[in-house]
């Protein structure tokens, strides 16, 4: 049976590791780097890094802090890929075919398009042909209309497309060729509530390609309960894996003792 996979994300802005909260609210945890580093130690399965920046920054312009200063992005991917011993998706400012050469160039596994394939669809198919589907991930951020169940696609600031439907953009999003789709619950973000399964439950069941679930995560067992009622193929958070020394290894474990389809629980024990 196909393993399931557990996915950390770590969000970056203006050179800090921060906690987000609905996508507006975001506190600053800290050295983005050893936060990799314990993750990588912990075997996770793989690794998404977004950068949510609203400017091109990649230093914190503190002196004072134990956060790394990085000159740019490549710079960035450089020293991560040194501790990362998983494979890892960037995602954040791709526009381009070059920006998504550049970031693979410099590290990464994986790309996550958002906004880029919003402003511009054909980059998802442009992407796919060029570097391969299987590298290509394209995340989409919704939000419930308020007093309905009706899911839109977000830019993190506001609807796009006046009410664009979130099954129409994922179906788009398949046919163009993407690899596998990051679906991410707005209204959830870091509200520790359990995830969106009446939506992922359907979307799992409608899309062919890959489905990674985030958005809502507060306690393992909204992790077993993801992987246990829809057919996502892996399931992320951020949250939840910053506060608790072993996250990743406690999550699998749990996972694992419930007979759910995870790789065996382990921590590499040369480096911790």
């Amino acid at each position: 049976m196909k393993k399931k996979r557990v996915i950390p994300v770590l969000l970056l802005k203006e050179g800090w590791l921060v906690q987000s909260k609905n996508f507006n609210e975001y506190k600053k945890l800290g050295n983005a780097q050893m936060a990799v580093q314990r993750l990588s130690d912990w075997d996770s399965d793989e690794l998404i890094y977004l950068d949510i920046s609203s400017t091109p920054t990649f230093t914190t312009n503190r002196s004072d802090t134990a956060a790394p200063e990085y000159a740019d992005l490549a710079d960035l991917l450089y020293e991560v890929s040194k501790v990362a011993r998983m494979p890892v998706t960037i995602g954040g400012g791709i526009r381009s075919l070059s920006d998504i050469e550049n970031r693979l160039k410099a590290g990464a596994d994986k790309i996550s398009i958002n906004r880029g394939a919003l402003a511009d669809p054909s980059l998802i198919s442009r992407a796919s042909r060029e570097f391969g589907s299987q590298c290509i991930v394209v995340s989409v951020d919704y939000l419930e209309a308020e007093g309905s169940r009706k899911l839109y696609v977000s830019d993190h600031e506001d609807f796009v497309g006046k009410h664009k439907d979130v099954t129409t953009w994922l179906l788009k999003i398949q046919d163009a060729g993407a690899g596998e789709v990051l679906l991410n619950s707005v209204t959830r973000d870091g509200n520790k509530c359990g995830y969106d399964i009446e939506y992922l439950d359907e979307a799992s069941s409608l899309l062919e390609i890959p489905i990674i679930a985030c958005g809502g995560a507060g306690n393992w067992d909204h992790l077993s309960e993801v992987l246990t009622k829809t057919a996502v193929d892996a399931v992320a958070a951020a949250n939840i894996f910053h506060f608790q020394d072993q996250s990743v290894f406690l999550a699998r474990k749990h996972l694992f003792s419930q007979g759910l389809p995870v790789r065996p629980p382990s921590i590499n024990k040369d480096r911790v």
